[in-house]
């Protein structure tokens, strides 16, 4: 089972790679693994541009949940790690995979839902009392499922609401095992509840009746952070061009970057990083 594991992580990190259009085979680059949302959003389409143009150094990344991004930096298959679980990038550090965690920016979680609302969410202001509503009423809710940083928060409000959902396999509750743009997909399509980062949702146009019912609760923060992988951990790893794009991501510039990037009009995240 771990040589079928190893196979299809290298087969995934292959043909992802395969996927990212080269600007010049010869230019020096970096793998930045990443969570779907600075994907799905367009931030990457922004930003990354304007960093190759000054630095010469190509982004090529990975997009993914952001445990399978974890995996990835771990096992030395990233340069740089951008996600957003702030208590598993902690751990990372503490294990000795990465140098530093540096904040970047921050957007929020969303509960969006049916605009009939039939858990009837809408009035209330607490995150943690909507998903003790959505589950007595037994209201659709489909979940990420892939152990992504919206999928840990996800559970860490069940949890908060003193429940399981994924206890004895509720009719309500399902598992969609995909990325945000899937799972939205399948909420809509169900006439569903779902957790998503505003990022995502301002860039999501197949609706379908799907309305933000919930925001505003502090806590649905989402904070972004970006670490460097340790090259004590994994010789190969390219830091140098990897602490130049951190230095840039974390710099005036770059976080003039990150605030200048809207969706429709409207800034999709803020940046906070210190003096940045």
């Amino acid at each position: 089972m771990k040589l079928i594991t190893k196979f299809l992580c290298g087969l995934f990190i292959a043909v992802t790679l395969s996927a990212v259009p080269h600007a010049r085979a010869d230019l020096p680059f970096i793998i930045l693994a990443s969570t779907s949302s600075t994907q799905n959003s367009g931030l990457f389409d922004y930003i990354l541009p304007i960093f190759e143009e000054t630095s010469g150094i190509h982004v090529r990344v990975l997009a993914v949940g952001t445990g399978q991004a974890l995996r990835l930096a771990r096992n030395g298959d990233a340069d740089v790690l951008f996600v957003h679980h702030e208590p598993s990038e902690e751990q990372f550090v503490a294990d000795g995979f990465g140098v530093q965690r540096h904040n970047v920016m921050y957007n929020e979680f969303l509960l969006v839902g049916p605009e009939k609302d039939p858990a009837g969410i809408a009035d209330l202001t607490n995150a943690v009392a909507a998903m003790m509503r959505i589950a007595k009423v037994g209201a659709p809710f489909v979940s990420r499922g892939d152990d992504s940083g919206t999928h840990k928060r996800e559970l860490a409000l069940w949890r908060l609401a003193g429940l399981d959902a994924t206890e004895n396999d509720p009719s309500w509750y399902r598992e969609a095992g995909s990325g945000m743009g899937a799972t939205l997909n399948t909420a809509a399509a169900m006439a569903a509840y779902t957790l998503v980062d505003s990022g995502t949702w301002l860039n999501f146009n197949n609706r379908q009746g799907l309305a933000t019912l919930l925001r505003g609760d502090p806590g649905l923060f989402n904070r972004y952070g970006v670490i460097l992988v340790d090259k004590e951990r994994h010789p190969h790893v390219k830091s140098e061009h990897g602490q130049r794009f951190i230095e840039w991501l974390i710099s005036p510039i770059g976080q003039n970057a990150i605030g200048a990037f809207t969706i429709n009009g409207k800034r999709a995240f803020t940046p906070n990083a210190p003096g940045g």
